[in-house]
């Protein structure tokens, strides 16, 4: 374990040692955290006192982080703002990994105490703003959507030349799954989707990605012949990897809706292709599927199955819906207008003034 130094575009990063268990569980994973909350605390203080940033603005997950950066912003006397990815605790005790209600009591009450000490607390889609508001944190809240870069996603004419070095048939229909493989995302649906389709000679899943439950997933899905488990591809071959295929998967457990939004989703839009999410009605992720892709129920396999069949058959169908993806996601999802909005933000709070909600909103 060591620590790494380095310049990222003219940043200074340093790297901090983490621990990576063989097997993850929900304690084991907030292990992991606070290991590296411990090997970051002596540089984030360092860079507190001499360095005396202006804002110190931090990421959750993890909860652990969240002391150590209002303890940096207090010795450097600046603002502390929190961004809020999704929330850690309760995915952990919807999805099982936690379990003892006193330990959800224990930890939502910290939770709360923590993020009510900051002075802006951002997050990533509507509904996860009121959830801030359940939860009881009334400290001023604002909309941070994440963004992908248009000159490195979008539309491509044609991306046969991937199908070609992976062996894939330019005439298959390609489902594809992109993303991390672990609990939250519910990707073991997806062996039953390929299952359910079995019948179909032109159908091919294509899961790419690596995570928790990617060797559960290579076993279960040994016996099928038309999915391809793919190891994570170059960033140079990202947007022909979205572009090869015909339609995106999106799976997602149901105990999880509105508490986490799949980053991958903005990247799966701006390539031009319909999305099939497994979706609740009402939530987040459903509305933001209307109308440029299908909603089935979560972890229906036969639903999401029947979704594919359908577009299958109706190419006309697919370039429509695929063609208002791309729109959507220039519209939600466009770096430079919601990285615009986050520096006027910035420049509001150093001014010392109430940060404005200058972010786009999704509605």
């Amino acid at each position: 374990m060591r620590y790494l130094r380095e310049k990222a575009r003219g940043v200074d990063v340093v790297r901090c040692p983490i621990y990576v268990p063989r097997t993850q569980s929900g304690l084991k994973r907030l292990l992991q955290y606070t290991v590296l909350v411990i090997t970051a605390l002596p540089i984030l203080l360092l860079w507190a006192v001499r360095w005396k940033p202006d804002i110190v603005w931090t990421v959750m997950p993890p909860l652990a982080g969240m002391p150590t950066a209002l303890l940096a912003a207090k010795l450097a006397g600046a603002p502390a703002w929190l961004h809020v990815q999704d929330f850690e605790i309760d995915a952990a005790f919807e999805l099982g990994l936690l379990r003892k209600p006193i330990l959800r009591r224990v930890f939502l009450g910290i939770e709360r105490r923590l993020m009510s000490s900051f002075r802006v607390v951002s997050t990533i889609t509507p509904k996860m703003l009121e959830a801030l508001k359940t939860k009881r944190v009334f400290t001023q809240s604002l909309l941070f959507p994440n963004w992908f870069d248009p000159n490195v996603i979008y539309p491509m004419p044609n991306a046969d030349f991937l199908r070609d070095a992976l062996d894939i048939p330019r005439t298959a229909f390609v489902a594809l799954y992109s993303g991390n493989l672990g609990e939250k995302q519910g990707v073991d649906s997806l062996v039953d989707v390929a299952r359910h389709l079995s019948d179909n000679p032109d159908f091919i899943l294509v899961v790419c990605g690596d995570g928790a439950g990617r060797a559960r997933l290579a076993s279960v899905s040994a016996n099928l012949g038309n999915i391809r488990l793919l190891p994570l591809q170059p960033t140079t071959l990202f947007n022909a990897l979205l572009n090869m295929a015909d339609t995106h998967l999106l799976p997602q457990r149901p105990e999880v809706a509105d508490l986490v939004m799949p980053s991958k989703l903005p990247g799966m839009l701006a390539s031009g292709r319909p999305v099939i999410a497994g979706a609740m009605p009402n939530t987040q992720l459903a509305q933001e599927i209307e109308g440029c892709g299908v909603v089935v129920p979560p972890s229906d396999s036969v639903a999401m199955a029947d979704a594919i069949r359908k577009l299958m058959v109706n190419p006309q169908e697919r370039r429509e819906l695929g063609a208002r993806a791309a729109e959507r996601a220039i519209e939600h999802w466009g770096k430079e207008r919601i990285l615009l909005g986050f520096e006027l933000q910035l420049k509001q709070l150093l001014a010392g003034n109430a940060v404005l909600d200058l972010s786009l909103s999704q509605t």
